[in-house]
């Protein structure tokens, strides 16, 4: 029951009408409450909260709209290779028909809420339909029927993509957390040094322009590849640099593969698409495109051992020796780290054999750059890595071992001269 008083109680239409039919029998008039120009009222109100909601989404889809660009480095509307093109092609083959769909049905349900929307003057229960057999069967056939159409160029694309041409150039891509290590398996990579077999980098992938990579994708992790005795976590990531080609899950113990190439020089971004731990966001990477003459001289520089520096370099030899533990003080760099041509071969932390060549752009899941806009090292960033590597990436892997500034000044000078 209402209780509340009558002077505020709002009439139904249904209500009025009944108590007006009642009124008419006992040969009154109906009483008079303010309860209609409360009920107006407070539709009034309602009406401004509704117009006050369309208007904040508006504007929310209009900020949303404003951060697309044509010109972003991960742009699947622009293909860099023909692998993204045939991709993109097969979406927009898709979106038109799902964009027909869209608007029929969107527009159907629009057209009914407005069309059969409650009405206050409307007090009669509307007429009930309990099922239409030809538009159910409609509606079930219709969708079948897109569906196979789409199919066709689906799976069509889906074969082509998957073949992998035997003289393609082989990289195995490893996953960790939250960084990206690439292995250049086939036998003229093999580097000129110790027992390691093959050129290893480090969140930025080298590829030459016009020729077809094969990439074998699997995610790694547990005590084998451990960094400082905390284990990777075996995770699924996602491998995606979308103008060169399509998300490819990376599972623990698994191999995927993705053949793909890139038509013209010029630097490519990559993101994990799949969520995996609190760094997922940060974990990126950089797929770098030659020419064949610079990618000859990259190979061969890739190739050689990381030069020890002289005792004339005192920074870099102490820097040296604080990495490597000579003289009984540090040595917990080699933990994790590997330098191609040195005592350092672990696998646990990003290869660092050419930290500082003009292609390793980046760092720490390239959230970093390697160096400045005008070409200089990026001293101050390493420092902070150094310093505090949590500090500036939560959840990273690598402890902070309480490193003196000098140790830290001796440390960028070293890994700044493996060139």
């Amino acid at each position: 029951m209402d209780r509340r008083p009558a002077h505020v109680r709002e009439v139904t239409p249904i209500a009025r009408k009944a108590a007006e039919r009642a009124a008419k029998r006992a040969g009154g008039t109906v009483p008079r409450t303010c309860a209609p120009r409360v009920g107006e009222a407070l539709s009034g109100g309602r009406g401004t909260m509704r117009r006050t909601r369309w208007i904040l989404a508006l504007l929310a889809l209009t900020i949303l709209l404003a951060a697309c660009s044509k010109t972003a480095p991960q742009n699947t509307m622009n293909p860099a290779g023909p692998t993204a093109q045939t991709e993109k092609n097969l979406l927009v083959l898709v979106l038109w028909p799902a964009a027909a769909v869209f608007l029929v049905v969107e527009g159907g349900i629009l057209l009914i809420s407005i069309r059969f929307r409650h009405r206050k003057d409307r007090d009669r229960m509307p007429p009930q339909i309990h099922g239409n057999t030809r538009l159910e069967i409609g509606w079930t056939i219709a969708p079948a029927i897109v569906l196979a159409v789409i199919m066709v160029p689906t799976v069509s694309t889906i074969w082509q993509l998957a073949r992998q041409p035997a003289d393609a150039m082989q990289i195995t891509v490893e996953g960790y957390q939250w960084w990206w290590g690439f292995r250049y398996t086939d036998p003229d990579m093999a580097v000129n040094y110790g027992d390691h077999d093959a050129i290893v980098t480090a969140d930025v992938m080298v590829i030459p322009t016009g020729r077809t990579i094969d990439l074998s994708l699997t995610s790694l992790g547990g005590g084998a590849h451990s960094t400082a005795g905390v284990p990777d976590h075996e995770v699924i990531h996602s491998f995606w640099a979308p103008r060169l080609f399509g998300k490819q899950d990376v599972i623990p113990g698994e191999t995927n593969h993705i053949v793909f190439s890139a038509d013209a020089p010029g630097v490519y971004w990559g993101q994990c698409a799949e969520f995996c731990g609190l760094q997922h966001g940060r974990m990126k990477f950089r797929i770098h495109a030659l020419d064949e003459a610079d990618w000859q001289r990259w190979v061969a520089n890739e190739k050689d051992p990381a030069v020890a520096p002289t005792k004339d370099e005192l920074a870099q030899k102490q820097g040296m020796d604080l990495f490597f533990g000579n003289g009984g003080v540090g040595g917990q760099c080699i933990q994790c780290h590997g330098v191609g041509g040195t005592a350092a071969s672990s696998t646990a932390a990003p290869n660092l054999t050419h930290f500082a060549a003009t292609t390793h752009e980046c760092f720490a899941g390239c959230d970093f750059e390697t160096f400045n806009p005008d070409g200089t090292p990026n001293i101050e960033a390493l420092k902070a890595w150094l310093r505090d590597p949590n500090a500036v990436k939560l959840g990273a892997k690598m402890p902070d071992y309480g490193l003196t500034e000098q140790q830290i000044d001796v440390l960028v000078a070293y890994l700044y001269s493996l060139k």
